[in-house]
């Protein structure tokens, strides 16, 4: 119709005599109920409850800190109570070297350095630094540390994030950040948890480990290698990246509370205190469904760390192959180690192992009557009682070859070549032969033998030894020995024990693994890769070489019966049949890093409750994330969060965390839902109605008025035309 146009300004008069006397409760009511989830919690932003809410450690009141564990790939980190830190595994580069720190109050390890926050919001960092990664002297006011590969990244207490090392596919480039609350990195990929609850990456994405645009409600990000992972509020786990082996099969995962990722495993923590994992288990990295009592998870390139309740540590995986893991051993006889595996013959003539398996060198269960085991590079072999031999591992030279073998009294493997000494004291080789380390057939007179690498050592009943294979270092020149009553060969160089219980030794010295001259009373030697362990006559034990991997590290041993050594580890069996270990990660077990309890006290409004965990007083350990579910009751709604604001992980979302670094109060608050008045509406309705008709009326009568008017002028210009 015509006047079509001027009910645009009246139905706009209707709507705003509507907004302004319908009840405010109302309007938000309406504006509220079909707010996308993502939207409920912007607010945060403005708000400094979430930069602190995300596993940020302070000193309390008792001057002591959340204590904490982290993993690089070959090296793991704690950090005490009291702000030091402890350390151990691969020191190559000195990312072990923590021993002088203190203040601290956070960790982080990268592959091969470490990285510790200081309580002034400075950091400190050992370790390779051949990208930069360790060049973050100057960086202030610091709230959050991680690591990567080659690449430290630091988040600052104003939201913002700087980062150091390697920039290959940008890691780093992080300069734009803002409203950060918490930083993950991974391989090559840094990963930022804005207060938001969404997630933003940078740096290489070629497993789509940086897709993660979508993310909504997220309280704590971790970063694998090429996978990246998110816990959400409400206890539930997402991933994206590489899933190869299945590190982001996490779907089902629920009641989580902390999440960590390793190269190529996932690991998650419960609220029950126990720990679930998915992805890589040839380390036994994932083998975790025993575990109880579990405060914080930690993950290093293939090995799985807890923290406990008591403050101890757990430690699964990769430990150096996870060849120390001997605590539970009993009623061991005999122990033997190869480069990444460790086995133990027991008094029962079976035979235990542990470690790297990839060629089947563990594959030993089904053995019986063993009576002695020798152990290569990457297989192991048995002797048993009837004087035949059994094998297993690789065998990709014939080093296993040992079928028809008989009157054998002693075994020994090198590198890739197993060596049996026969009754008569001559000996049978089978293996690798390139260097002649299997060339023994015209030896005579032999009463112990022993190989490593490329060459073979033989004990002649006189005290003079022979060898044969590589000499490249001298390890063969043994010509002149006399007297020898032992002998133990390492990669590269041979020990020889005298009558007297002295020690001589020829070969390799790069790392001092020769260095025994002033070793007296010792009744034992053997040898790793490049390192030299002795046994004393009270029991005692000596080492002396490359102690990067701290196999060096026995000089607290006691009632040892006898040593042996790996390539980059030391296993002693003790006169009770139990076994200790130096090496990586072997310290774990030994570790208490103290234990520090906060008290939530929870409380409700009316027209609701808390649950979980419920109302009143609970005590936790520091550190711990709690999470707490705020449930109106019908016709009430949730409002907020209110006491320790600046704990609580989102204080507008009913389903939020709290991070325990303090005693802490907090409230869930309620409201009414205010009943729609009906009859009120109705009256402004008609109101507002009434107002459009006599607006309506107006514009008609003002429109009419016009026209006659217009009307009118053009009669009169016709009269004066005429």
């Amino acid at each position: 119709m015509k006047n079509r146009k001027m009910l645009l300004p009246a139905m706009l008069a209707i709507v705003l005599a509507f907004s302004l006397i319908l009840p405010a409760s109302v309007v938000e009511a309406s504006a509220t109920m079909h707010l996308p989830d993502e939207h409920a919690i912007i607010s945060a932003v403005d708000s400094p409850s979430l930069a602190s809410a995300m596993a940020l450690n302070t000193y309390s009141a008792t001057g002591q800190v959340t204590p904490m564990v982290a993993a690089g790939y070959y090296h793991t980190v704690g950090l005490m109570a009291d702000g030091t830190v402890v350390a151990v595994g691969s020191n190559v580069y000195g990312q072990c070297n923590v021993d002088s720190w203190m203040d601290i109050i956070q960790i982080a390890a990268g592959s091969h350095h470490t990285v510790g926050l200081m309580a002034d919001g400075t950091v400190v960092a050992a370790g390779w630094n051949g990208y930069g990664q360790c060049d973050v002297g100057n960086w202030t006011d610091i709230v959050q540390v991680a690591a990567g590969s080659d690449h430290t990244v630091g988040l600052k207490a104003d939201g913002t994030v700087v980062a150091v090392g390697s920039n290959t596919y940008e890691q780093c480039d992080v300069g734009g950040w803002r409203y950060v609350i918490l930083v993950a990195a991974g391989s090559d990929h840094t990963v930022g948890l804005k207060a938001d609850g969404t997630v933003i990456t940078v740096g290489y994405s070629g497993n789509g480990q940086c897709d993660v645009g979508d993310w909504r409600d997220i309280v704590l990000v971790a970063a694998g290698s090429d996978h990246t992972v998110g816990l959400k509020a409400d206890g539930t786990v997402v991933a994206v990246g590489d899933n190869y082996y299945g590190q982001c099969d996490v779907s089902g995962w629920t009641d989580i509370i902390g999440v960590a990722a390793g190269s190529d495993h996932t690991v998650g923590l419960k609220a029950d205190s126990t720990v679930v994992a998915v992805g890589s288990n040839r380390y036994g990295q994932c083998d975790v469904g025993s575990w109880m009592d579990i405060i914080q998870v930690a993950t290093g390139g293939w090995h799985t760390l807890g923290l406990k309740a008591d403050g101890t540590v757990v430690a699964l995986g990769d430990n150096y192959y996870g060849q120390c893991a001997v605590s539970g051993w009993m009623d061991i006889i005999q122990v033997a180690t190869g480069w990444g595996h460790t086995v133990g013959l027991k008094s029962d003539g079976t035979v235990v192992a542990i470690g790297d398996d990839y060629y089947g060198q563990c594959s030993v269960s089904g053995w019986t009557d063993i009576i002695q085991v020798a152990v290569g590079w990457q297989h192991t072999v048995g002797r048993k009682d009837e004087g035949t031999a059994v094998a297993a591992g690789d065998n990709q030279f014939g080093q296993c070859n040992v079928g028809n073998w008989t009157d054998i009294i002693q075994v020994t493997a090198g590198m890739w070549h197993t060596v049996g000494l026969k009754a008569d004291g001559t000996l049978v080789a089978v293996g690798d032969n390139d260097y002649g380390q299997c060339n023994v057939g015209n030896w005579t007179d032999i009463i112990e033998v022993t190989a490593d690498s490329w060459h073979t050592v033989g004990l002649k009943a006189d005290g003079t030894v022979v060898a044969v294979g590589d000499n490249d270092y001298g390890q063969c020149n043994v010509g002149g020995w006399t007297d020898i009553i032992q002998v133990a060969t390492g990669w590269r160089h041979t020990v020889g024990r005298k009558a007297d219980d002295t020690v001589v030794a020829v070969g390799d010295n790069s790392y001092g693994q020769r260095d025994v001259g002033g070793w007296t009373d010792i009744i034992q030697v053997t040898t790793g890769l490049r390192h030299t362990a002795g046994r004393k006559a009270d029991g005692t034990v000596v080492a002396v070489g490359d102690n990067d991997y701290g196999q060096c590290d026995v000089h607290n041993w006691t009632d040892t019966t006898q040593i042996i050594a790996g390539s980059y580890h030391t296993v002693g069996l003790k006169a009770d049949g139990t076994v200790v270990a130096a090496g990586p990660e072997i310290e774990l077990a030994k570790w208490n890093l103290g234990v520090v309890e906060y008290t939530l006290t929870i409380s409700g409004t009316t027209g609701g409750s808390v649950t979980p965990p419920d109302e009143g007083a609970f005590t936790y350990n520091a550190g711990v994330m709690v999470r707490v579910i705020a449930e109106p009751e019908e016709g009430y709604r949730f409002v907020k969060w209110t006491g320790a604001v600046n704990t609580i992980a989102n204080v507008n979302a009913a389903i939020t965390v709290i991070t325990m670094h303090g005693n802490y109060e907090i409230t869930a608050n309620f409201e009414e839902i205010p009943p729609i008045n009906w009859l009120l509406i109705g009256g402004i309705i008609a109101a507002a109605a009434a107002v459009a008709v006599r607006l309506v009326i107006f514009f008609v009568r003002r429109r009419r008025a016009a026209r006659t008017k217009r009307q009118g002028r053009k009669r009169v210009a016709g009269k004066k035309r005429r």
